[in-house]
């Protein structure tokens, strides 16, 4: 009887956390829409042919974008070389933190959707935002906010405010967020580790004069989004 109950209880814990994951996956769906209306509206006047720099990014993305065009030629720029089926679509590997390979202004645009919260510490991050501004006319850079209650990758609240070995416990003995239990502490603790939050303040102090985009939930701020130079159209 006992062992009835503690495998009921089990199953509802794992039908809330699906519930959980799939509320945040359709929130996704939907910021993605309306992240995808407002850079095709940026881009709408710009002449083509457009030559994009993608920082982090994967070829899935720009499918659901509807922006794989004779017209548009996209470098995905990532850790690891990825597979493209496209001809307007070219992969490169190397280092968003020194963009050595490309020659400053190289591209019209530089486009990055979550990802300068994974390359490091602060200066690393100003490492890639100086990079993003040097290699591109214009950028269009997303991450989360540090401040939503909802830590993102985890899906737990106010996560990102643990001290991290309360953190890598959480991680390590519990099935959290998209990647689930990670039951080796060294790999929970690289994990816990590898994803900086940013505020808005500290946005603006990389991203100088920029534009910042926010995304709602219930009234609060979920990420943002900066861009700047589409004046020079």
């Amino acid at each position: 009887m006992e062992t009835t109950g503690k495998h009921a209880r089990n199953l509802s814990r794992v039908s809330s956390k699906r519930k959980l994951v799939e509320a945040q996956a359709a929130f996704a769906r939907k910021m993605r829409k309306k992240r995808i209306a407002l850079f095709q509206s940026l881009i709408s006047s710009l002449t083509r042919p457009l030559h994009i720099l993608d920082v982090g990014g994967t070829q899935e993305f720009w499918e659901q974008m509807g922006l794989i065009k004779d017209d548009v030629e996209i470098t995905i720029y990532n850790v690891l070389l990825i597979e493209t089926s496209y001809p307007g679509l070219v992969s490169m590997a190397g280092d968003a933190r020194n963009m050595r390979e490309f020659k400053d202004k190289e591209f019209q645009i530089v486009f990055s959707n979550s990802v300068i919260e994974h390359v490091g510490t602060y200066a690393h991050q100003r490492q890639m935002a100086e990079e993003v501004q040097r290699v591109g006319e214009r950028y269009y850079v997303q991450t989360p906010n540090r401040f939503f209650p909802l830590e993102p990758h985890f899906l737990f609240p106010f996560f990102q405010f643990l001290p991290v070995r309360l953190r890598v416990f959480l991680v390590t003995h519990f099935n959290l967020g998209w990647r689930g239990n990670i039951p080796d502490r060294q790999e929970a603790l690289q994990a816990v580790q590898e994803i900086r939050l940013l505020t808005e303040k500290e946005l603006k102090n990389l991203f100088p004069g920029a534009k910042i985009y926010k995304e709602k939930l219930l009234g609060l701020t979920k990420s943002f989004i900066v861009y700047k130079g589409w004046e020079l159209h």
